[in-house]
């Protein structure tokens, strides 16, 4: 089965492709043998179990621009403009200003191109997740002022097997490390085992500090220095992680992981943890065995929703909403479907009581303003501002 939508597949059943090798969709540091890095204590959340929460409402997702394939969305300190990542290679303001154009560099494969961006915490530097012409993943770096982006540098590069399952996401954590998403490689069922595996970048999230040569791996990180295991892994056992995010209020991690044949699935990270968990891709595809296999200490998703019903393809992971705008949404995380389009809106302490609370056809991304306020992205074009209806 194969679903093709204005150059994304992100549909999860058989990998976006005909069982076979080929593709479908979708924390900053210390070097080894130097001083830990600090991790910052995480704000207090601004819920409080002792107010009652306020009763449900309404959302309108109110067009704000419109653009190429959007399909991530960022920030920078000290900066009111948004900028959005378009697939096709550009990264743009939401006013149309072209700020880096690789259009002539990305690969145009379903899941390929420009897929995530974010800006490190002091806006000095921008950095994108993209692929190449041979569909491998690089992450480069750039200095920008908020006029011109220059001095382009490659942190990190990934070889990819296949030509799905990428990943792409792209953000810093509340440490001020850079966290990236890379997906099993690709093919059906991951062939090569890369979930399991700790010596491949593949099936992960990694963590990394960028401002190195080419960047640094943080001492803390769950197996910084042990022999033949990636120091740079944070978290494994994922198929594609296409979105995650980071809660401003909290500092927990959620992630948004594409399934298989069966179950959607999000993932999440206390900010308390020191990272090298298991979400069990391929054992396991959501709460359900995938594979034969032992693994100890699986974590189980704490939301999973079943794929092909209802035109469910693949998880859209957003943010839990600390904005001011909409009082009955605060504390609650935002996610979505890529081809059923719905929003649902579920507490972030109580999961289970998830609501619909609006549609955005072919839904590529959210995002966060500096202010707490979410938006939208389709892969059609629009990008919506999310309001109280």
């Amino acid at each position: 089965m194969r679903l093709v939508v204005a150059g994304l597949c992100l549909m999860a059943v058989t990998a976006c492709t005909p069982e076979q090798p080929a593709g479908s969709a979708t924390r900053p540091a210390t070097p080894t043998g130097a001083a830990p890095s600090p991790r910052t204590s995480p704000p207090e959340p601004q819920t409080s179990t002792s107010t009652p929460r306020p009763a449900r409402g309404e959302l309108r997702f109110t067009e704000i621009a419109r653009l190429e394939q959007p399909v991530a969305f960022a920030v920078r300190k000290g900066d009111d403009r948004l900028y959005v990542a378009e697939q096709t290679g550009r990264l743009r303001t939401t006013d149309g200003r072209t700020v880096i154009d690789l259009s002539g560099e990305v690969s145009t494969g379903n899941e390929q191109g420009l897929l995530g961006v974010a800006f490190h915490p002091t806006g000095r530097w921008v950095y994108l997740d993209w692929t190449d012409a041979r569909g491998h993943t690089h992450i480069t770096e750039w200095a920008y002022d908020g006029e011109r982006a220059t001095g382009r540098r490659e942190v990190l590069k990934q070889d990819q097997p296949y030509a799905n399952h990428n990943g792409g996401q792209l953000a810093f954590g509340p440490d001020g490390l850079l966290y990236i998403a890379f997906g099993d490689g690709g093919g059906a069922g991951d062939p090569q085992g890369n979930g399991q595996d700790l010596g491949t970048l593949l099936g992960k999230i990694v963590r990394i500090d960028p401002r190195g040569t080419p960047y640094k791996i943080p001492r803390d990180n769950p197996f910084a220095g042990r022999r033949g295991v990636r120091g740079e892994i944070w978290a494994y056992g994922l198929r594609n992680p296409w979105r995650f995010s980071f809660d401003r209020g909290t500092g927990d991690l959620w992630i948004g992981d594409v399934g298989q044949n069966a179950w959607e699935e999000v993932d999440h990270q206390p900010a308390r943890s020191r990272g090298g968990e298991n979400y069990g891709w391929n054992l396991r595809e959501g709460k359900v065995r995938f594979r034969d296999g032992q693994a100890r200490d699986l974590v189980e998703p704490v939301i999973v929703y079943p794929l092909n019903e209802g035109g469910n393809c693949s998880v859209i992971a957003g943010y839990v909403y600390r904005g001011e705008r909409i009082p009955w949404l605060r504390g609650q995380f935002l996610y979505g479907d890529f081809c059923a389009g719905w929003v649902r809106a579920a507490p972030a302490d109580d999961v289970t009581g998830s609501a619909e609370v609006g549609k955005v056809e072919q839904l590529s991304s959210f995002g966060e303003g500096p202010d707490g306020e979410l938006y939208a992205l389709s892969l059609q074009g629009p990008i919506y501002r999310i309001e109280p209806a």
